[in-house]
């Protein structure tokens, strides 16, 4: 077999394979086994016709075909492996010739890996935010604790941030009511400013059954970007009742019988969730400071199959109706061509991520054992609220195994090039990144999210 590759881009080859018939000689065997069993020749039983025969009955065109339908997959990887082609994605085979007893030929267009410069991990350095547990922090963790166990009581006093209301609202432009922007009996609480700006503003100082007006713009629907005379009457005042931080309090919210005690164990919490945030900037900043370093073209017919794959799982929540997504994309006050925009600057990053990754990897050759693959299965499955079981077999029948192995190995591979950096928190001390990516075993946390 003779092979040439001929580069048409940074990210696509075009190879052309040339197979003597010299070499078919199995494929030749079998295609004519299995077309002996479906035809019938009087004298001879099914399978059992000589060669001559069944080109006589059925002429060699059917032959020929099934030996080339046989050959291609095998060819072509053989054809990939022997000239060293990271490839991407399927390939588009085209069959430029074949010649009976001479040679069959054919072309398979297939995208390819860039070539990528991994960056000197060692010569990055990151800062990143310092674990602070201090008794603020410890008594915030405790107030958001005690909040999970308030009650919502009626107030007659002027509301503040923090306290919730039963609103009416009514968006009004020249006087005429925007029935989209407008809404009774909703349920708000004051300082989350994510609904109408000014709102917050409006509703601090008001009581129960008062009324209040401001000037606003429109933030969704056919009126966005309007301004618009926001009228909202409050139906209902309430504030958070919150139980004192007592003893009392430590054994109905924990297993701990003091408060003292329960402090103890937060301010423990307080400074895992802390070592956690640190580690995810530390990945975060170090991939964004390496990947600022190199440059490469991506492959568009992978970003693309990227962006039809967001597509189709945004369209899965909607039970793929394009009206309900278009409703859906006017509620948030943007267009398709927005969201499109937006879905494939998705896709390319999230491409350009993995492509980076896997040179990484390259690099870093990590070993990746059973077990590991095994831990990141199961993590994957959960996350997905999936009985493992089923997952494993969904990912073996859809070809996915090879998918989180990648990911594993990518993960794995970003933590050992993270050791190597110089990572100091906003004090200027040192941070032992060790701690968090050094001979770890399968950090699910890093191995899930290393390519978002």
């Amino acid at each position: 077999m003779k092979t040439t590759v001929d580069k048409l881009s940074d990210t696509r080859v075009k190879l052309t394979v040339n197979v003597p018939f010299s070499e078919l000689d199995k494929e030749i065997a079998q295609a004519y086994a299995a077309i002996a069993q479906q035809v019938s020749i009087p004298g001879f039983r099914k399978g059992k016709a000589p060669r001559q025969l069944i080109d006589a009955r059925i002429g060699r065109g059917p032959i020929l075909e099934q030996v080339v339908n046989d050959m291609l997959p095998t060819r072509y990887e053989q054809a990939v492996v022997e000239n060293d082609l990271k490839v991407i994605g399927q390939p588009e085979i085209d069959i430029t010739k074949i010649e009976d007893n001479d040679v069959v030929e054919f072309t398979a267009e297939v995208d390819v890996r860039p070539e990528i410069e991994v960056p000197d991990f060692s010569k990055i350095a990151v800062t990143v935010p310092a674990i602070v547990a201090d008794d603020a922090a410890v008594d915030e963790a405790l107030e958001n604790l005690a909040e999970r166990f308030g009650e919502l009581k009626d107030t007659k006093r002027k509301m503040k941030t923090g306290d919730y209301a039963i609103i009416d609202i009514t968006a009004e432009i020249d006087g005429k009511k925007i029935e989209d922007a407008s809404t009774e009996g909703l349920s708000y609480r004051i300082g989350d400013d994510d609904l109408i700006k000014g709102l917050d503003t409006a509703l601090r100082g008001m009581k129960t059954d008062e009324d209040n007006e401001f000037t606003a713009e429109i933030n969704s629907g056919e009126h966005k970007g309007e301004e618009a005379t926001i009228k909202v009457h409050v139906v209902q005042s309430k504030e958070r009742k919150l139980p004192n931080l007592d003893d009392e309090f430590a054994q109905m919210a924990s297993e701990f019988d003091t408060i003292e005690e329960l402090r103890e164990a937060t301010k423990g919490q307080v400074e895992e969730s802390k070592k956690s945030e640190q580690a995810a900037a530390i990945r975060d900043e170090v991939l964004k400071a390496a990947m600022e370093q190199v440059s490469f073209e991506l492959p568009q017919s992978i970003v693309d199959e990227q962006v039809h794959a967001q597509l189709h799982q945004v369209l899965g929540q909607l039970a793929h109706d394009e009206k309900a997504l278009a409703q859906l994309l006017e509620a948030q006050g943007t267009t398709r061509e927005e969201f499109d925009k937006e879905s494939r600057e998705q896709a390319e990053e999230s491409v350009r991520t993995q492509l980076f990754l896997d040179a990484v990897a390259d690099k870093e050759e990590p070993e990746v054992s059973q077990q590991e693959l095994t831990d990141h299965i199961l993590f994957t499955a959960q996350s997905y609220g999936m009985d493992p079981n089923q997952f494993i077999q969904q990912i073996q029948s859809n070809g996915q195994i090879g998918n989180l192995f990648a990911d594993v190995r990518r993960g794995k591979a970003l933590a050992a090039s993270i050791c190597r950096v110089d990572a100091k928190d906003e004090d200027g001390t040192k941070v032992d990144v060790e701690q968090y990516f050094g001979e770890i075993e399968e950090d699910e946390e890093t191995a899930a999210n290393a390519e978002d």
